[in-house]
């Protein structure tokens, strides 16, 4: 299953059943789960965790250190849950001991090729990153989240669940979730609307949030007067986190 020609570093801990291609190399403090394949010229350096099933791409760099001044060779961790697909060369770098030591990317994402995850972020679960999207460090996805190609997102900044960009959307500010943005720089253009519908949300669910958008968009209220006219007005799970997710933010949110 490993083929002659990759290294593996004996203190890597692989499934029985892991393939692994020629001319890859996977370094020490390496931990790769049952079913999981890696393809031709892959470098996989440790502390890493992949969960099961992963699928990686040749020419994929996955744990290596971080592109972060203030990193010194601490050893920061990157874990990554089931059913991940890393297309062709994707690079995902670990965490840093200024944040919280540890880059996280949940289950069944699809990162396409050339898509660099930098130190830190944190990815929620059935995600989809097309083809050269851009996250700086410290950056936070939801679950759902679709990111056009060459969409580029600031360090620190938060997209929310079931959010959308544009190709190429250059993103400064956070996103709410189930918005859909675009542009340079971003702004919002309604509803990601088609995702919801589906994913199955219910038209009270989907009703509700569109209110909520013109409340928050084109009322022309502050945030904080939108905020408090939607939970006066609704009371679901949908709006709850919509709600949340504005609430959460540290750079304001995209107007």
């Amino acid at each position: 299953m490993i083929h002659t020609t990759a290294i593996v570093d004996p203190g890597a801990r692989l499934a029985e059943d892991v393939e692994v291609g020629p001319f890859t190399v996977i370094g020490p403090d390496v931990e790769i789960g049952a079913g999981s394949r890696i393809g031709s010229h892959v470098v996989i350096k440790g502390p890493t965790v992949l969960g099961a099933r992963t699928r990686i791409f040749q020419f994929a760099s996955v744990g290596e250190d971080c592109q972060d001044k203030k990193y010194a060779g601490e050893p920061t961790r990157l874990v990554m849950g089931d059913d991940n697909v890393i297309r062709e060369g994707a690079t995902l770098h670990r965490g840093t001991a200024q944040d919280r030591g540890e880059t996280t990317i949940g289950s069944r994402n699809l990162i396409m090729a050339y898509v660099h995850v930098g130190h830190d972020c944190l990815i929620g679960n059935d995600c989809v990153l097309a083809n050269q999207v851009t996250l700086a460090g410290h950056v936070t996805l939801g679950d759902f989240v679709i990111l056009g190609g060459l969409a580029a997102i600031h360090q620190f900044c938060h997209f929310g669940s079931y959010a959308m960009a544009g190709g190429g959307s250059i993103i400064t500010k956070d996103t709410p979730a189930f918005v859909m943005i675009n542009g340079n720089p971003a702004k919002p253009h309604g509803l990601n609307l088609t995702g919801l519908k589906r994913r199955g949300f219910s038209k009270e669910a989907i009703l509700a949030l569109s209110e909520s958008y013109k409340l928050v968009y084109r009322q022309g209220l502050t945030v904080e007067q939108a905020l408090a006219a939607i939970r006066g007005r609704f009371s679901l799970p949908e709006t709850d986190a919509f709600v949340a997710s504005i609430e959460v933010s540290s750079r304001g949110i995209v107007r």
